[in-house]
This record gives C-alpha cells, structure tokens and sequence, in this order.
C-alpha cells in the first residue's frame, strides 16, 4: 500500500529514539487547502480499530482505513533540499497539487 524509503524509515527511527513518548507514525488525509486534501503525519502511540497498519523498512504506521484507497501505490520519502527538509509523499493518486504544494486532488 505505501512504500517506506530507507531515508523515511532511518528518519521515523531516529526521531522516535528520541521521543519515547510515542511509539509510531499516523499517517492520513485532511480536506484543507485550494485543492481539496493534505497530507497529515502525527505520532501516534495507540492503534485503533479502524487502521490498517503499514510495514516496509522495519518501520510501522498506523493508516485510518477509510484513507487507505488514495494511498494506494504511494511512497513516503524523507527529502532534504537546501535548507528545507521533511517527509513527502509520492501519489500515483494525485490528479493536481496547488500551486503552493500543500494540497492535491485525487
């Protein structure tokens, strides 16, 4: 369902040895933004009955079932380009991000 870089997974494990208050990522979807949906990453410490939970690099998230079809065939990376740094997703899914690349359409 969505594939973790080696970058992405190396990135949620540091951060979490850090903060051992959470014991995991959430990722999902929010209806925001002039294109209609963003991205959503929190940690997270509880499963719920709801999730589907992603595998890949040693690394799990937690993915409300009710998103899992827009991230079907995605990537999650860890990306760092000149100052800026941060996880991105790659969607097949995507139709079209806004001009300001926080919100997309499916």
């Amino acid at each position: 369902m969505i594939t973790i870089t080696n970058k992405a997974a190396n990135k949620i494990k540091e951060l979490l040895s850090q903060n051992t208050k959470y014991s995991g990522l959430r990722v999902g979807i929010s209806t925001t933004g002039c294109s209609g949906y963003a991205y959503q990453l929190e940690w997270n410490n509880q499963v719920d009955v709801e999730d589907v939970i992603v595998r890949d690099n040693d690394v799990e998230i937690a993915l409300n079932k009710k998103w899992s079809n827009m991230f079907f065939g995605s990537t999650l990376d860890y990306v760092k380009d000149g100052l800026n740094e941060g996880f991105e997703f790659t969607n097949p899914n995507e139709k079209a991000r806004c001009g300001c690349g926080e919100s997309f359409t499916v």
